[in-house]
């Protein structure tokens, strides 16, 4: 039997809060509340002030800026589900009229709609939001910078347009629609439009002395869905074992796999620091480890959610400045701790209830040239053929219900694997794509393009 979840190990608990003294010290942040999530649950809190007496704690609210773009673009994902849009659609389909509808909704989900970073002067997170009460007045005269699909470029107002399309397709507030559709399942009751004491102010520290300014609280209005929310790191923590697990309620385990998978062309820079985007979620490849989650930022505060589903272990820190900590870095160190230090005990293995005959006559060794494969039944039903030794081309497949599969990821990714059998039917060789495996390096009793020379394999001589 498997011992049930506990909780974190002292010397663990000890790491943590040392790190994220360390981040509130030499960040000079008023205040900073972080949480660690494993197995769906959060099984630590900490926080550090410069304020006698009594800290925030994990239902104390924070401005979370940007990760606000993680809520909008699961709405967007619950349409698609329910068969309202397509990815693929062009915004002028379901949204009409706003001058930038030939980009895709799946670019604006993924910044790859060309659209501005920005809204025109005055900076919208300094102004109030009644400055901009069009969705032309969000746009501006020049919205689009870059053609669509040609490069990742974070655009806050392209998220606006998102929020505007489920306003329109859902016929109610932006707001009102992710309460009801989003924060209220999962339970989420400290996250809201509008700050509910108890919150925190936010504060500008002085760069080069330690004395403090509070920062404006303005309400961003159209700009909302890109960054208006407010959180508490418990609240957060619930988000991301979601964001992790799923719930049908909300939304499936494969839409936020979709979610977390690569969907903009990387720059050169964003190569160099191992980081992508998916669609709503920020992608980094850090420690070894694929992390997963959004950070955010406005006047008076910084936020972070990061997650690495493979170790099963998820963090949220929230402070109340506009710049100092590192919390993206702080972040990242705390899912680390926590993975080397207690590492996931896997589930125990179990066999397949029942393994059909064709898909086991498939298993084993298979060579294409002279590159040897292996090809699995995994517990899951699917194919999995990837490279014996090194790297190289790999992926999962799905079964078609027609003897045939199709590729999950990778360079196989909706490629066709099908099995060519002899006229005695047995197998002969398997078709990907028009790649021959064989089951001997270039099998001369197998249909090879190019055909086998019939002297054989020789030595030099």
């Amino acid at each position: 039997m498997t011992p049930a979840q506990e909780d974190l190990l002292p010397a663990t608990r000890r790491a943590l809060l040392h790190r994220v003294a360390v981040a509130q010290a030499e960040g000079r942040t008023p205040s900073l509340v972080a949480a660690v999530v494993r197995g769906g649950r959060a099984v630590w809190h900490g926080w550090r002030t410069s304020v006698d007496g009594h800290g925030p704690d994990e239902n104390v609210q924070y401005r979370i800026g940007s990760i606000t773009k993680t809520f909008t673009a699961v709405l967007v994902l619950r349409l698609r589900d329910e068969g309202m849009l397509d990815l693929g659609d062009p915004l002028e389909k379901h949204l009409p009229g706003t001058g930038a509808g030939e980009v895709t909704i799946r670019e604006l989900l993924a910044h790859t709609s060309g659209l501005a970073a920005e809204s025109p002067a005055p900076w919208w997170e300094r102004t109030p939001g009644s400055l901009r009460p069009e969705l032309s007045d969000v746009l501006g005269e020049r919205p689009v910078l870059h053609p669509a699909g040609s490069r990742f470029h974070y655009s806050n107002p392209g998220y606006t347009l998102l929020g505007a399309l489920v306003e329109k397709l859902r016929g109610a507030p932006w707001e009102d629609v992710l309460r009801s559709e989003v924060l209220e399942p999962l339970g989420l009751k400290r996250t809201s439009g509008q700050p509910q004491a108890p919150h925190a102010g936010g504060w500008a520290v002085h760069p080069w002395a330690d004395v403090m300014m509070p920062e404006p609280l303005e309400d961003l209005g159209r700009m909302a869905p890109a960054g208006q929310l407010w959180s508490t790191s418990g609240d957060l923590a619930r988000f991301a074992a979601f964001l992790a697990q799923g719930d049908e309620r909300v939304l499936s385990a494969e839409s936020l796999r979709e979610m977390r998978t690569p969907a903009a062309p990387a720059e050169a820079a964003d190569l160099a620091d191992g980081a992508a985007y998916g669609l709503g979620l920020q992608i980094q490849h850090r420690d070894g480890r694929l992390l997963v989650g959004h950070s955010g930022s406005l006047p008076g505060f910084l936020a972070n959610l990061t997650i690495s589903v493979a170790d099963d272990v998820a963090a949220v820190v929230l402070t109340n400045c506009t710049s100092g900590p590192q919390i993206s870095a702080v972040g990242a160190d705390l899912v680390r701790i926590v993975a080397e230090a207690e590492p996931r005990i896997p589930e125990p293995w179990k066999p397949l209830p029942e393994a059909h005959e064709a898909p086991l006559e498939l298993a084993g060794p298979w060579y294409w040239g002279t590159s040897a494969f292996g090809l699995r039944l995994t517990a899951d039903g699917l194919l999995w053929l990837g490279p014996l030794s090194g790297t190289g081309r790999r992926s999962r497949f799905r079964a078609n219900g027609d003897g045939t599969w199709t590729g999950l990821e990778g360079y196989f990714a909706g490629e066709i694997l099908r099995a060519v059998r002899r006229p005695d039917g047995s197998v002969g060789h398997l078709d990907l794509g028009s790649f021959v495996f064989t089951r001997k390096p270039y099998d001369e009793t197998a249909d090879v393009p190019g055909e086998v020379d019939p002297d054989g394999w020789r030595g030099i001589g």
